[in-house]
Protein backbone atom coordinates (compact mmCIF):
# COMPACT_ATOMS: atom_id res chain seq x y z
CA UNK A 1 0.00 0.00 0.00
CA UNK A 2 1.55 3.32 -1.21
CA UNK A 3 -1.94 5.41 -1.03
CA UNK A 4 -4.59 5.59 0.88
CA UNK A 5 -7.60 7.85 1.20
CA UNK A 6 -9.55 8.35 4.43
CA UNK A 7 -13.46 9.43 4.21
CA UNK A 8 -14.39 11.02 7.49
CA UNK A 9 -11.77 12.31 9.52
CA UNK A 10 -13.49 11.79 12.73
CA UNK A 11 -11.20 10.17 16.22
CA UNK A 12 -11.28 6.35 14.01
CA UNK A 13 -10.17 7.69 10.49
CA UNK A 14 -7.63 10.54 11.91
CA UNK A 15 -5.87 7.74 13.95
CA UNK A 16 -5.82 5.22 10.94
CA UNK A 17 -4.48 7.98 8.66
CA UNK A 18 -1.86 9.29 11.28
CA UNK A 19 -0.38 5.66 11.78
CA UNK A 20 -0.54 4.61 8.11
CA UNK A 21 1.50 8.05 7.36
CA UNK A 22 3.26 7.68 9.88
CA UNK A 23 4.47 4.22 8.12
CA UNK A 24 4.99 6.19 4.91
CA UNK A 25 1.77 5.77 3.45
CA UNK A 26 0.51 8.89 1.28
CA UNK A 27 -2.43 9.45 3.08
CA UNK A 28 -5.28 11.58 1.68
CA UNK A 29 -8.27 12.96 3.79
CA UNK A 30 -11.88 13.86 2.91
CA UNK A 31 -14.89 15.16 4.81
CA UNK A 32 -18.25 16.21 4.43
CA UNK A 33 -16.73 19.02 7.15
CA UNK A 34 -13.77 20.57 5.33
CA UNK A 35 -12.13 22.41 7.97
CA UNK A 36 -12.26 18.55 10.08
CA UNK A 37 -9.90 17.41 7.05
CA UNK A 38 -8.19 20.46 7.63
CA UNK A 39 -7.68 19.60 11.34
CA UNK A 40 -6.53 16.56 10.53
CA UNK A 41 -3.58 17.13 8.05
CA UNK A 42 -2.36 19.79 10.25
CA UNK A 43 -2.11 17.16 12.70
CA UNK A 44 -0.04 15.52 10.65
CA UNK A 45 -2.44 12.69 9.48
CA UNK A 46 -2.17 13.35 5.57
CA UNK A 47 -3.14 15.98 3.09
CA UNK A 48 -6.43 17.34 2.83
CA UNK A 49 -5.98 17.54 -1.39
CA UNK A 50 -7.75 15.47 -3.54
CA UNK A 51 -5.66 12.67 -4.94
CA UNK A 52 -5.06 12.65 -8.87
CA UNK A 53 -5.96 9.39 -9.76
CA UNK A 54 -7.21 5.75 -7.88
CA UNK A 55 -5.62 5.05 -4.45
CA UNK A 56 -4.62 1.88 -3.50
CA UNK A 57 -7.23 1.45 -0.23
CA UNK A 58 -9.86 4.04 0.49
CA UNK A 59 -11.07 4.00 4.23
CA UNK A 60 -14.59 4.82 4.74
CA UNK A 61 -14.88 6.21 8.45
CA UNK A 62 -18.60 7.28 8.52
CA UNK A 63 -21.20 6.43 10.76
CA UNK A 64 -23.14 3.05 10.48
CA UNK A 65 -25.68 4.81 9.01
CA UNK A 66 -24.14 6.95 6.00
CA UNK A 67 -21.60 3.61 5.37
CA UNK A 68 -23.67 2.28 2.12
CA UNK A 69 -24.16 6.23 0.69
CA UNK A 70 -20.26 7.39 1.24
CA UNK A 71 -19.01 3.68 -0.06
CA UNK A 72 -21.48 3.77 -3.27
CA UNK A 73 -20.44 7.23 -3.78
CA UNK A 74 -16.73 6.71 -3.85
CA UNK A 75 -17.07 3.28 -5.63
CA UNK A 76 -19.00 5.10 -8.31
CA UNK A 77 -16.20 7.51 -9.14
CA UNK A 78 -13.54 4.96 -8.87
CA UNK A 79 -11.53 6.39 -6.50
CA UNK A 80 -9.24 3.36 -5.18
CA UNK A 81 -8.45 -0.19 -6.17
CA UNK A 82 -9.84 -1.40 -2.92
CA UNK A 83 -12.66 0.04 -0.16
CA UNK A 84 -13.10 -0.84 3.56
CA UNK A 85 -15.56 0.82 6.08
CA UNK A 86 -14.51 0.54 9.99
CA UNK A 87 -18.31 1.07 10.93
CA UNK A 88 -19.13 -0.48 14.23
CA UNK A 89 -21.90 -3.05 12.71
CA UNK A 90 -21.20 -5.19 9.58
CA UNK A 91 -24.40 -6.78 8.54
CA UNK A 92 -26.31 -3.58 7.41
CA UNK A 93 -24.47 -1.84 5.88
CA UNK A 94 -22.97 -5.37 3.45
CA UNK A 95 -26.42 -5.90 2.62
CA UNK A 96 -26.95 -2.24 1.57
CA UNK A 97 -24.87 -2.36 -0.50
CA UNK A 98 -25.72 -6.05 -2.01
CA UNK A 99 -29.74 -4.29 -2.73
CA UNK A 100 -28.07 -1.26 -4.66
CA UNK A 101 -26.32 -3.97 -7.68
CA UNK A 102 -22.79 -3.21 -6.54
CA UNK A 103 -19.75 -5.27 -7.29
CA UNK A 104 -18.20 -6.17 -4.32
CA UNK A 105 -15.31 -7.93 -4.83
CA UNK A 106 -13.18 -4.93 -4.28
CA UNK A 107 -14.43 -4.49 -0.26
CA UNK A 108 -14.54 -5.94 2.89
CA UNK A 109 -16.01 -4.35 6.26
CA UNK A 110 -14.01 -4.38 8.97
CA UNK A 111 -14.47 -2.84 12.20
CA UNK A 112 -11.07 -2.14 14.84
CA UNK A 113 -12.36 -2.48 18.54
CA UNK A 114 -10.80 0.27 19.81
CA UNK A 115 -11.80 3.71 20.66
CA UNK A 116 -12.35 6.84 23.29
CA UNK A 117 -14.68 8.30 25.44
CA UNK A 118 -13.78 11.20 23.02
CA UNK A 119 -14.87 12.17 19.18
CA UNK A 120 -12.88 14.32 16.91
CA UNK A 121 -9.64 14.41 14.93
CA UNK A 122 -8.28 15.87 17.81
CA UNK A 123 -8.73 12.82 20.17
CA UNK A 124 -6.85 11.10 17.69
CA UNK A 125 -3.75 8.92 18.39
CA UNK A 126 -1.65 6.73 16.02
CA UNK A 127 -1.63 3.98 18.13
CA UNK A 128 -5.29 3.56 19.01
CA UNK A 129 -5.22 0.32 17.44
CA UNK A 130 -1.99 -1.27 18.90
CA UNK A 131 -2.49 -4.74 20.33
CA UNK A 132 -6.44 -4.02 19.58
CA UNK A 133 -8.60 -6.82 17.57
CA UNK A 134 -9.86 -4.92 14.43
CA UNK A 135 -12.06 -7.58 12.93
CA UNK A 136 -12.53 -8.35 8.85
CA UNK A 137 -15.55 -9.84 7.59
CA UNK A 138 -14.93 -10.83 3.50
CA UNK A 139 -17.11 -12.85 1.77
CA UNK A 140 -17.11 -15.40 -1.20
CA UNK A 141 -16.56 -12.42 -3.36
CA UNK A 142 -14.05 -10.32 -2.06
CA UNK A 143 -11.25 -9.89 -4.16
CA UNK A 144 -8.01 -11.75 -2.45
CA UNK A 145 -5.84 -8.44 -3.31
CA UNK A 146 -8.32 -6.48 -1.58
CA UNK A 147 -8.31 -8.98 1.68
CA UNK A 148 -4.16 -8.46 1.78
CA UNK A 149 -4.86 -4.70 1.81
CA UNK A 150 -7.10 -4.65 4.87
CA UNK A 151 -4.91 -6.88 6.67
CA UNK A 152 -2.04 -4.73 5.38
CA UNK A 153 -4.05 -1.43 6.94
CA UNK A 154 -4.20 -4.08 10.14
CA UNK A 155 -1.14 -4.36 10.59
CA UNK A 156 0.23 -0.64 9.56
CA UNK A 157 -2.49 0.47 12.29
CA UNK A 158 -0.37 -2.52 14.24
CA UNK A 159 -3.94 -3.93 15.85
CA UNK A 160 -4.69 -7.98 15.70
CA UNK A 161 -7.01 -9.42 12.53
CA UNK A 162 -9.93 -11.70 13.33
CA UNK A 163 -11.97 -12.85 10.84
CA UNK A 164 -15.64 -13.17 11.41
CA UNK A 165 -18.75 -13.57 9.95
CA UNK A 166 -20.97 -9.89 9.61
CA UNK A 167 -23.82 -11.28 11.36
CA UNK A 168 -21.94 -12.84 14.29
CA UNK A 169 -19.96 -10.09 14.50
CA UNK A 170 -23.21 -7.51 15.11
CA UNK A 171 -24.27 -10.13 17.26
CA UNK A 172 -20.86 -10.44 19.19
CA UNK A 173 -20.61 -6.23 19.33
CA UNK A 174 -23.85 -6.12 20.93
CA UNK A 175 -22.63 -8.10 23.82
CA UNK A 176 -19.81 -6.82 24.56
CA UNK A 177 -20.03 -3.02 23.73
CA UNK A 178 -23.30 -2.19 22.63
CA UNK A 179 -25.76 -3.60 25.16
CA UNK A 180 -22.91 -2.70 28.42
CA UNK A 181 -22.75 0.88 26.79
CA UNK A 182 -26.54 1.01 27.72
CA UNK A 183 -26.84 -0.69 30.88
CA UNK A 184 -23.67 1.73 31.89
CA UNK A 185 -25.88 4.55 30.55
CA UNK A 186 -28.64 3.62 32.86
CA UNK A 187 -27.10 3.10 35.88
CA UNK A 188 -25.47 6.91 35.52
CA UNK A 189 -28.78 8.24 34.81
CA UNK A 190 -29.68 7.18 38.67
CA UNK A 191 -26.89 9.70 39.45
CA UNK A 192 -28.06 12.67 37.43
CA UNK A 193 -30.46 14.21 40.37
CA UNK A 194 -29.26 12.25 43.44
CA UNK A 195 -28.56 13.96 46.37
CA UNK A 196 -25.31 15.66 46.68
CA UNK A 197 -23.78 13.47 49.92
CA UNK A 198 -24.83 10.42 48.29
CA UNK A 199 -22.79 11.18 44.89
CA UNK A 200 -19.69 12.27 47.33
CA UNK A 201 -19.50 8.54 48.26
CA UNK A 202 -18.54 7.40 44.72
CA UNK A 203 -15.81 4.72 44.27
CA UNK A 204 -13.69 2.84 41.92
CA UNK A 205 -16.81 0.56 41.58
CA UNK A 206 -19.15 3.38 40.26
CA UNK A 207 -16.56 4.85 38.37
CA UNK A 208 -16.04 1.32 36.65
CA UNK A 209 -19.34 0.69 35.91
CA UNK A 210 -19.53 4.39 34.41
CA UNK A 211 -16.92 5.33 33.01
CA UNK A 212 -18.23 4.27 29.07
CA UNK A 213 -21.43 6.25 29.92
CA UNK A 214 -19.49 9.48 29.39
CA UNK A 215 -19.27 9.37 24.92
CA UNK A 216 -20.87 11.16 22.69
CA UNK A 217 -24.74 10.14 23.19
CA UNK A 218 -24.91 11.61 18.91
CA UNK A 219 -22.24 8.92 17.98
CA UNK A 220 -23.97 5.98 19.87
CA UNK A 221 -27.50 6.80 18.61
CA UNK A 222 -26.23 5.97 15.11
CA UNK A 223 -24.09 2.99 16.47
CA UNK A 224 -27.58 1.33 18.48
CA UNK A 225 -29.51 2.49 15.17
CA UNK A 226 -27.38 0.47 12.92
CA UNK A 227 -27.71 -3.15 15.35
CA UNK A 228 -31.28 -2.33 17.35
CA UNK A 229 -32.51 -5.74 17.14
CA UNK A 230 -29.09 -7.74 18.66
CA UNK A 231 -29.15 -5.10 21.60
CA UNK A 232 -32.74 -5.60 22.25
CA UNK A 233 -32.40 -9.02 22.29
CA UNK A 234 -30.26 -8.88 25.02
CA UNK A 235 -31.68 -6.76 27.10
CA UNK A 236 -34.90 -8.63 26.96
CA UNK A 237 -32.46 -11.39 28.84
CA UNK A 238 -31.04 -8.16 31.31
CA UNK A 239 -34.33 -7.09 31.99
CA UNK A 240 -35.63 -10.64 32.95
CA UNK A 241 -32.63 -11.09 35.23
CA UNK A 242 -33.73 -7.65 36.47
CA UNK A 243 -37.41 -8.80 37.35
CA UNK A 244 -36.02 -11.74 39.00
CA UNK A 245 -33.65 -10.02 41.26
CA UNK A 246 -35.92 -7.29 42.30
CA UNK A 247 -38.29 -9.86 43.22
CA UNK A 248 -35.67 -11.68 44.98
CA UNK A 249 -34.79 -8.54 46.77
CA UNK A 250 -38.62 -8.27 47.81
CA UNK A 251 -38.50 -11.43 49.52
CA UNK A 252 -35.49 -10.74 51.59
CA UNK A 253 -37.61 -8.01 53.40
CA UNK A 254 -40.12 -10.48 54.01
CA UNK A 255 -41.32 -11.65 57.57
CA UNK A 256 -41.56 -15.16 56.52
CA UNK A 257 -38.49 -16.83 57.15
CA UNK A 258 -39.23 -19.45 53.87
CA UNK A 259 -39.22 -15.79 51.75
CA UNK A 260 -35.93 -14.55 52.94
CA UNK A 261 -33.99 -17.98 52.23
CA UNK A 262 -35.39 -18.03 48.45
CA UNK A 263 -34.82 -14.65 48.12
CA UNK A 264 -31.33 -15.06 49.41
CA UNK A 265 -31.00 -17.94 47.07
CA UNK A 266 -31.61 -15.87 43.62
CA UNK A 267 -29.33 -13.33 44.89
CA UNK A 268 -26.68 -16.02 45.23
CA UNK A 269 -27.60 -17.14 42.06
CA UNK A 270 -27.52 -14.21 39.92
CA UNK A 271 -24.20 -13.75 41.57
CA UNK A 272 -22.91 -16.87 41.04
CA UNK A 273 -23.59 -16.24 37.20
CA UNK A 274 -21.76 -13.18 37.37
CA UNK A 275 -19.09 -14.86 38.67
CA UNK A 276 -19.19 -17.31 35.94
CA UNK A 277 -19.10 -14.80 32.91
CA UNK A 278 -16.52 -12.41 34.45
CA UNK A 279 -13.99 -14.84 34.78
CA UNK A 280 -14.41 -15.54 30.88
CA UNK A 281 -13.28 -12.05 29.65
CA UNK A 282 -10.10 -12.92 28.12
CA UNK A 283 -7.31 -11.33 30.54
CA UNK A 284 -3.63 -9.98 30.04
CA UNK A 285 -2.84 -9.96 25.96
CA UNK A 286 -6.29 -11.58 24.94
CA UNK A 287 -4.46 -14.90 27.50
CA UNK A 288 -7.20 -16.67 29.65
CA UNK A 289 -7.38 -14.63 32.91
CA UNK A 290 -4.98 -15.29 35.41
CA UNK A 291 -5.55 -15.01 39.32
CA UNK A 292 -3.25 -11.49 40.40
CA UNK A 293 -2.75 -10.38 44.32
CA UNK A 294 -3.12 -6.92 45.08
CA UNK A 295 -0.73 -5.14 46.73
CA UNK A 296 -2.20 -1.63 47.85
CA UNK A 297 -0.03 1.72 48.11
CA UNK A 298 -0.84 5.12 49.63
CA UNK A 299 0.26 7.69 48.12
CA UNK A 300 0.11 11.62 47.78
CA UNK A 301 -1.02 12.86 44.62
CA UNK A 302 2.28 14.89 43.55
CA UNK A 303 4.05 14.51 40.79
CA UNK A 304 6.90 11.41 40.50
CA UNK A 305 4.95 9.23 42.43
CA UNK A 306 3.99 6.65 40.50
CA UNK A 307 7.21 6.62 38.31
CA UNK A 308 9.30 6.02 41.84
CA UNK A 309 6.92 2.91 42.41
CA UNK A 310 7.55 1.31 39.49
CA UNK A 311 11.18 1.74 39.33
CA UNK A 312 10.96 0.40 42.81
CA UNK A 313 8.79 -2.41 41.27
CA UNK A 314 11.80 -2.73 38.98
CA UNK A 315 14.49 -2.62 41.20
CA UNK A 316 12.76 -5.69 43.40
CA UNK A 317 12.54 -7.54 39.80
CA UNK A 318 8.87 -7.51 40.58
CA UNK A 319 6.98 -7.13 36.91
CA UNK A 320 3.11 -5.38 37.53
CA UNK A 321 0.85 -6.91 35.81
CA UNK A 322 -1.77 -4.18 36.11
CA UNK A 323 -2.82 -1.07 37.93
CA UNK A 324 -5.45 0.28 39.44
CA UNK A 325 -5.58 4.14 41.52
CA UNK A 326 -8.43 4.64 43.64
CA UNK A 327 -8.21 8.60 44.55
CA UNK A 328 -9.26 9.80 48.22
CA UNK A 329 -12.14 11.31 48.52
CA UNK A 330 -11.58 15.03 50.06
CA UNK A 331 -7.82 14.62 49.98
CA UNK A 332 -4.75 15.06 47.72
CA UNK A 333 -3.73 10.99 48.28
CA UNK A 334 -4.98 8.28 46.72
CA UNK A 335 -4.70 4.15 47.02
CA UNK A 336 -2.52 2.44 43.94
CA UNK A 337 -3.11 -1.24 43.43
CA UNK A 338 -0.53 -3.22 42.05
CA UNK A 339 -1.56 -6.45 40.52
CA UNK A 340 1.26 -9.08 40.51
CA UNK A 341 1.88 -13.05 40.71
CA UNK A 342 0.83 -14.51 43.60
CA UNK A 343 4.69 -15.38 44.77
CA UNK A 344 5.75 -11.77 43.69
CA UNK A 345 3.28 -10.31 46.25
CA UNK A 346 5.61 -10.68 49.74
CA UNK A 347 8.56 -9.71 47.74
CA UNK A 348 7.21 -6.71 46.46
CA UNK A 349 5.60 -5.72 49.67
CA UNK A 350 8.74 -6.18 51.39
CA UNK A 351 11.11 -3.91 48.80
CA UNK A 352 8.29 -1.05 48.94
CA UNK A 353 8.52 -1.16 52.76
CA UNK A 354 11.92 -1.05 52.68
CA UNK A 355 12.13 2.26 50.51
CA UNK A 356 9.22 4.10 52.69
CA UNK A 357 6.42 3.33 50.87
CA UNK A 358 2.75 2.94 53.33
CA UNK A 359 1.29 -0.26 52.61
CA UNK A 360 -1.93 -0.80 53.18
CA UNK A 361 -3.95 -4.22 53.62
Amino acid sequence: MRTALVIGTGLIGTSAALALTARGVTVHLADHDPEQARTAAALGAGTDETPDGPVDLAIVAAPPALVADVLAGAMGRGVARGYVDVASVKGGPRRELEERGLDLSAYIGTHPMSGREKSGPLAATADLFEGRPWVLTPTRDTDTEVLNLALELVSHCRAVPVVMDADAHDRAVALVSHMPHLVSSMVAARLEHAEEAAVRLCGQGIRDVTRIAASDPRMWIDILSANPGPVADLLTDVAADLEETVRSLRALESADADKRREGGTGIAEVLRRGNAGQVRVPGKHGSAPRIYETVAVLIDDQPGQLARIFADAGRAGVNVEDVRIEHATGQQAGLVQLMVEPRAAAVLTAALKERGWAIRQ
